[in-house]
């Protein structure tokens, strides 16, 4: 039966269990420590060892990628589809929860706390289109390079965030689009991108 996991031990399975979805091959050690800045293998070794202990993989000591995983980590999580946001110019947001969706949690990285529905084709060369789902990290900083979810006078846009003598930059990823540039102060960060959904058509 397994056991119930730390916040670092779960964000270290949840890490195995992502690699192993995109790149068909679980990390090594060294991966794992790079990922979470942890200070020698010794510390991933030890967190391994709780995760074999609690009954989430099997450790396999003396290989280059001994970890398994055991049957049953695969899971799914429940997301709120809260309302839009805009990749282009600026739309008011809806936070009415329209519907919940069940996703695979090794899709992410960082776990989401909800999914906006992005409007406009400002983001489209960082592969997000319109009408996709953008699942979002609710958090109210973020670091230049990062793809936010910015609330400016009650209005909500998601672009690339920067920071030019004082002032916010929301740069799209697009020509078509000029970047948009407010005084920091004037700038909500509502939460950092994580990851994408694309629903079928229907």
């Amino acid at each position: 039966m397994k056991q119930t996991l730390t916040a670092r031990q779960s964000e270290i399975r949840d890490f195995i269990s992502d690699h192993l979805t995109q790149e068909n091959i679980v990390p090594t050690i060294a991966e794992i420590r790079e990922a979470f800045g942890l200070a020698s293998n010794t510390g991933v070794v030890d967190h391994l060892k709780a995760l074999e202990q609690k009954g989430h993989i099997r450790y396999h000591r003396g290989r280059a990628r001994g970890i398994e995983l055991l049957q049953g980590l695969k899971k799914s999580m429940g997301l709120p589809i809260i309302g839009r946001v805009a990749a282009g110019s600026p739309v008011e947001a809806i936070e009415n929860t329209e519907k919940v969706i069940h996703v695979p949690a090794a899709m992410f990285r960082y776990k989401p706390d909800y999914l906006l529905r992005v409007r406009g084709d400002s983001m489209i060369n960082a592969g997000i289109l319109d009408n996709d789902l953008i699942a979002v990290r609710k958090q109210s900083t973020a670091k230049p390079g990062q793809i936010v979810v910015a609330r400016h006078d009650d209005e909500v846009t998601v672009k690339e965030l920067q920071i030019d003598n004082g002032e916010v930059v929301l740069l799209p990823a697009n020509d078509a689009y000029a970047p948009i540039r407010i005084p920091a102060d004037m700038v909500t960060i509502e939460g950092v991108y994580v990851g994408l959904v694309r629903e079928s058509a229907a």
